[in-house]
């Protein structure tokens, strides 16, 4: 089993910055790419941004030029450092990450439990 815990949500003032942290723990013999997705009240579930293991990054077009995500391979952590807020990026965000038990395993997707950010205007 895969442990994702989320740190970093908060209340801020739009323009303002937050920086969300995911690390993962358990059963992981390698990651793969891991990510950040949202999901605001009434909506569905959208990617945010994603890296995988070699740093290739991949982003929302809502979020090019205002959101950086990042890794650190050897905490199985990541990172996504939001900036220049605005009130539509209010949601639950939730990391998530690709995952392998041991050498030559499937890999399976892992959640975390989610953290609120919410950008009042």
């Amino acid at each position: 089993q895969v442990q994702l815990v989320e740190s970093g949500g908060g209340l801020v003032q739009a323009g303002g910055s937050l920086r969300l942290s995911c690390a993962a723990s358990g059963s992981i013999f390698s990651i793969n790419a891991m990510g950040w997705y949202r999901q605001a009240p009434g909506k569905q579930r959208e990617l945010v941004a994603a890296i995988t293991s070699g740093g290739s990054t991949n982003y929302a077009d809502s979020v090019k030029g205002r959101f950086t995500i990042s890794r650190d391979n050897a905490k199985n952590t990541v990172y996504l450092q939001m900036n220049s807020l605005k009130p539509e990026d209010t949601a639950v965000y939730y990391c998530n990450a690709e995952s392998a038990p041991r050498l030559r395993a499937p890999t399976g997707q892992n959640w975390g439990q989610g953290t609120q950010v919410t950008v009042s205007s």
